[in-house]
């Protein structure tokens, strides 16, 4: 069972002269961010769980929305009886700032221009994304979350939060995720965002109202898409079969089923993603590190909060070894984590995929939590 119909919200905070100061040290105000919830907020506001989004994902998260072909990105993972029990938990999902879809970023209107932010929009990191919702959160009365979840960059977030904010976190669950962008992840996201840049009708960022950088776009969608499968899942799901054809053509047409896939697929998202969102939230990702500012060890002293970490054996985009150093440093705080592997072959796109084995460990992971 889903969530019945749900709407977007939206909240509006960091109003001038009160901005919130980046990482960056760049003041950025006022915010608006959107964000959906599901279940019902009990009396004591004691049973909200936060949910973050991956990279090209929004706020909604789970449910339907009116005229709506597909539900939420997690519907399958949210709802009533299912692993975040909306019969039992408040579960929010927010936009980050620096998306598309309803949250502050740089399409949105800049107040003292009258236009779009455009590249005038200052670089993010993962840590104001957090910061950022901790205002929703705020906003929302609640003083502390049964946990926070998410899977690939989502799973970043609720690891910061953890760090950023531990006294408002029970638990946190991490997906298919890392704590810091290794030199592989980042190239492959440099490559992506050049794709964009080469567009010629991507002009320095300065292309609303105009011919959007669809094919720099669609082209960075296929680079992503590409790292989010396994290779033997690509086998399984395409081979080499042909596409609508009985031989290939000797031409530069699509002659195979994954050419065309990439292509449907990349068309897709080229008319539900802003391409400086593209741009944004890949360098705040390939910011990421948890422990630049402190040893990985050191960093999770004193964190009260109770971990459970999913990693998935086919995912070379966020390979488990990387998790395990992160666990390593958990344990080593004597930090109650627990670590399970998935045996998989849908890469790193499992964390969507794979949900009757995620389902079973969310579940009692969060029964456990007190």
């Amino acid at each position: 069972m889903s969530e019945p119909f749900v709407e977007t919200k939206s909240y509006t905070f960091a109003q001038p002269p009160n901005e919130l100061v980046l990482k960056s040290g760049v003041k950025l105000g006022p915010i608006t961010l959107a964000y959906e919830t599901y279940g019902t907020l009990n009396a004591d506001k004691s049973n909200a769980i936060l949910i973050f989004h991956a990279l090209t994902g929004d706020a909604h998260a789970a449910g339907w929305h009116k005229d709506a072909k597909t539900p939420g990105w997690w519907d399958d993972m949210i709802g009533p009886g299912k692993a975040f029990d909306t019969a039992k938990y408040f579960v929010i999902c927010s936009n980050v700032i620096g998306g598309c879809k309803g949250s502050t970023g740089p399409s949105s209107i800049n107040p003292a221009t009258g236009k779009p932010y455009g590249l005038s929009f200052p670089v993010i990191t993962i840590e104001d994304m957090i910061v950022a919702q901790k205002h929703l959160i705020d906003y929302l009365g609640i003083k502390k979350l049964v946990s926070a979840s998410g899977g690939s960059m989502g799973g970043l977030m609720a690891l910061k939060w953890a760090v950023l904010y531990p006294e408002t976190l029970k638990s946190a669950i991490l997906v298919a995720t890392n704590y810091r962008h290794t030199a592989q992840q980042i190239a492959l996201h440099e490559v992506a965002r050049q794709a964009i840049m080469s567009d010629p009708d991507w002009h320095n960022g300065d292309y609303y109202g105009k011919s959007i950088p669809k094919r720099g776009l669609a082209v960075s969608r296929m680079i992503g898409h590409i790292t989010y499968m396994s290779e033997r899942s690509m086998e399984e799901k395409f081979g080499r079969r042909l596409k609508g054809k009985e031989k290939v053509g000797y031409d530069f047409s699509h002659d195979f089923e994954v050419e065309s896939y990439l292509k449907y697929r990349s068309d897709n998202f080229v008319q539900r993603f802003d391409a400086n969102s593209y741009l944004y939230i890949s360098k705040a990702l390939d910011y990421f590190d948890l422990a630049e500012e402190a040893d990985l060890q050191k960093l999770f002293k004193g964190v009260p909060t109770k971990f459970l970490v999913i990693t998935f054996t086919s995912d070379w985009l966020y390979p488990s070894y990387q998790s395990k150093q992160m666990v390593k440093a958990m344990k080593a705080n004597d930090i109650d984590v627990s670590f399970i592997e998935i045996d998989t072959t849908y890469g790193h796109d499992s964390f969507l995929v794979e949900i009757e084995g995620q389902s079973k460990l969310v579940k009692h992971f969060l029964s456990n939590v007190q």
